[in-house]
């Protein structure tokens, strides 16, 4: 199993995070990309997989609650960063209207900074996107023909969003959302419409803990040890086996990422 986004750069993880590993390792977990959030937390997302090598990967980029801070400055760390053999992929980047952190201004800036630079070193994009589908959708279609992939994480959207990524050749990564009886409701049906060769998987810890594990676990933080029960759950929903559905969303997210 490969989890597509981890954030083990939060301080939740910074008192036991070799445990965190080994957890994950004998659930299955084979490989993880570190999600780069800010240029702080995309060095420090490189250097843990500098520590784990062939085990974890990189993101580099700037989310949109963090646009408010884009500069020239962080503009030419971020281009360094993104050339690194340890980073896989640009992002997160987006949009996120929802909470508003960064003005919409600066959100679109900082974002179409990133396809840019994403189609410079071609490296594939991780996509952020939270009530911003309208704004969001022209500037990836424009530079979506020159971009070498680009992922939908956590997609917790609607029908007509799923389709619309998908007419543009994205792959959509699923979180322990669909283990939500309630809230993952939309998303359970959903599911079944995304291709095979186009799903991928993650926990986002430690963010999103899947509601369907045996115990809560302590401080309700979730793990990427925790990966199994989000690929049961999409499993049912797509009345697939989940061990030939973990082997799947690894091999899409080894060729996705062009993993070693």
């Amino acid at each position: 199993m490969i989890d597509i986004g981890v954030n083990l750069t939060s301080g939740r993880f910074h008192k036991d995070l070799s445990e965190v590993m080994g957890r994950a390792r004998e659930a299955g977990v084979h490989a993880q990309i570190v999600t780069g959030t800010s240029v702080h937390a995309s060095e420090e997302a490189l250097a843990l997989a500098q520590s784990y090598p062939n085990e974890l990967y990189a993101t580099a980029g700037v989310h949109p609650h963090d646009a408010k801070n884009w500069s020239e400055e962080s503009a030419a760390s971020l281009a360094a960063l993104a050339r690194e053999p340890g980073v896989v992929a640009l992002g997160e980047c987006g949009l996120d209207f929802n909470r508003n952190f960064s003005s919409s201004e600066d959100q679109l800036r900082c974002f179409e900074a990133q396809l840019i630079l994403a189609v410079e070193v071609q490296k594939p994009v991780f996509l952020h996107q939270r009530d911003a589908h309208e704004a969001f959708m022209p500037l990836l279609k424009h530079y979506r023909p020159q971009l070498v992939g680009a992922v939908v994480h956590c997609f917790t959207g609607t029908r007509e969003e799923l389709e619309d990524y998908l007419a543009l050749d994205c792959a959509v990564g699923v979180t322990g959302w669909v283990c939500d009886q309630r809230r993952g409701a939309e998303l359970r049906e959903l599911v079944k419409h995304i291709p095979a060769d186009r799903l991928m998987v993650e926990t986002d810890a430690p963010y999103l803990t899947p509601h369907n594990l045996p115990k809560k676990p302590k401080g309700n933080r979730n793990e990427p040890a925790f990966l199994p029960y989000v690929i049961e759950t999409v499993a049912e929903c797509r009345g697939e086996a989940p061990d030939a559905l973990a082997r799947q969303t690894a091999q899409n997210a080894r060729v996705f990422f062009q993993l070693t």
